[in-house]
């Protein structure tokens, strides 16, 4: 088969034998296949991120030495089936699946490792049982782009954000397109994006953003009216006096009884929640010295540096960090269902698509945001730029 091959930084054609079914998993023809912003990265810094990697427990994340084949947001069909498979599907039915492998007890993450090779190829083999059938007769464009929705959704439930708070998406590059996408899915109100981009505003835009800014000109916590919300340690303050003083003109009231519910449900004032989607240092730090008390910061994008930011800063503020990486195989079924049922629309971050001779061009052409978003590969077209 034709594939696209990673070494040394390079990126180049090659014909490499048909990959092989093993045990529980089965053959795919690729349909489609996204081009991910942790692909551009690893094709230089694969070696840092395979040493970050080995310090959690994954030892097999590709090396610069090695021959890989990227790719790890795809749709296919299906070919063929290994051994101890049940064969749910006949060949034909287009599906998708999570990128990772397992041999025996050694998960492989497709697309990222040299025992697992990925999507920009003809054929990737995939684990049955991690493998959903596409639904309502879904394009082979949008359910590609489940795998990078369902990072998104994983990060918006980390969120918690209730349908009243406001969401801040502070970078609307893919990922933060998609996080968008899913809040606006997941009914929150109002929804701030900021980037320096004017393509990547007029796509946040699109994809369901209330307001969008251009942080070199405007704040982005001055975008929405400060009314009825939380923005400074004086608020809070005087929230505190302002129950005390009503609740206290209610006589024998066992005012702390009306606290402990308040814990219990968890229904104190609550600031924002930020979603951090640019992973470079020092957005952090400025997050936390900018956004009001009592904000919740769930941190999506990939800071492969070192960072600092002040603790006290956030201490002062009660500010809650998070940080959410992937998604488990119910956000992923759940994501692909919502965009087959029309409840999620990724179409607005398709820019471009290109065959597997296109790829080289297609990773220059994303390094500019004001030209494209998410680029598909189809290894059936000939097209070399998108």
């Amino acid at each position: 088969m034709k594939a696209v091959v990673c070494s040394e930084g390079k990126l180049e054609v090659a014909d490499l034998e048909g990959p092989r079914p093993g045990r529980g998993q089965l053959l795919i023809n690729v349909l489609r296949c996204g081009i991910c912003g942790s692909d551009l990265h690893a094709r230089v810094h694969c070696d840092d991120l395979a040493d970050l990697a080995a310090t959690t427990g994954y030892d097999h994340f590709m090396r610069s030495d090695q021959r890989v084949v990227l790719g790890h947001e795809f749709c296919g069909e299906v070919v063929e089936y290994g051994p101890g498979c049940r064969t749910r599907w006949r060949p034909g039915t287009r599906v998708v699946a999570l990128p990772i492998l397992r041999n025996g007890r050694e998960p492989q993450l497709t697309g990222l490792s040299v025992h697992a090779p990925g999507g920009y190829a003809e054929q990737v083999v995939v684990q049955e049982a991690m493998t959903f059938a596409v639904p309502n007769g879904l394009s082979p464009d949008h359910a590609a782009l489940t795998e990078p929705m369902a990072v998104a959704w994983h990060a918006v439930r980390k969120g918690r954000v209730g349908k009243g708070q406001t969401a801040f998406v502070i970078g609307c590059g893919p990922i933060g397109l998609a996080v968008i996408t899913m809040l606006r899915a997941a009914g929150v109100k109002t929804i701030v994006g900021s980037d320096f981009s004017p393509r990547r505003r007029e796509l946040a835009v699109r994809c369901g953003a209330d307001v969008v800014v251009d942080p070199g000109t405007e704040s982005p916590w001055t975008a929405v009216p400060k009314k009825g919300r939380v923005t400074g340690v004086t608020d809070v303050l005087n929230l505190g006096f302002d129950a005390m003083e009503r609740l206290r003109r209610i006589p024998n009231l066992p005012w702390w009884y009306a606290f402990r519910l308040a814990h219990t449900l968890n229904a104190g004032p609550a600031g924002p929640v930020v979603f951090e989607c640019v992973g470079v240092p020092g957005i952090i730090d400025q997050i936390l010295t900018a956004a009001p008390p009592l904000t919740r910061v769930v941190v999506v994008g990939v800071c492969m540096e070192s960072d600092r930011f002040q603790p006290a800063m956030a201490i002062n503020k009660e500010i809650e960090l998070r940080f959410a990486f992937g998604y488990d195989p119910g956000e992923f079924r759940d994501t692909l269902h919502m965009i087959a049922d029309g409840k999620v629309d990724p179409a607005p971050l398709i820019t471009g698509t290109v065959g597997l001779d296109g790829v080289d061009d297609a990773f220059t052409a994303l390094g500019n945001p004001e030209q494209h978003a998410k680029i598909l590969i189809d290894p059936a077209s000939t097209a070399t730029a998108p």
